[in-house]
């Protein structure tokens, strides 16, 4: 199994944003740092990257960064299938140059699959 986010600014960033209140700007930059992918089998992938597309033309082998293979069927289970879900961390890092201030966030966001 390949797994893979398209880049955009939406699905794995970099994003950034400012706002100035009071004479204060503060600019947020951010972007996903990794991504975790919970199988369904109860194996759970980690990769730090958005992942290497599949194309036909790789026919069944690995992928060379953010891959996983299934050792068993999904025989039994509801639908027949595995439930797998994605989780991206994001960082967030924020200054305000005015303040002196700067600082990191991370937010985790999910998704669920069926495969």
């Amino acid at each position: 199994m390949w797994m893979w986010v398209t880049p955009s600014p939406t699905t794995f960033g970099p994003v950034t944003a400012s706002a100035t209140a009071g004479g204060v700007t503060v600019t947020a930059t951010a972007k996903v740092s990794s991504v975790r992918w919970d199988m369904g089998d109860g194996t759970v992938v980690t990769c730090a990257g958005p992942g290497t597309r599949y194309t036909p033309d790789r026919g069944r082998s690995m992928s060379p960064d953010c891959g996983h293979r299934y050792e068993r069927t999904a025989a039994g289970k509801p639908g027949e299938r595995y439930e797998g879900r994605a989780m991206a961390t994001w960082t967030v890092e924020w200054s305000a140059p005015a303040l002196g201030d700067v600082g990191t966030l991370t937010e985790v966001a999910a998704n669920s699959a069926n495969g």
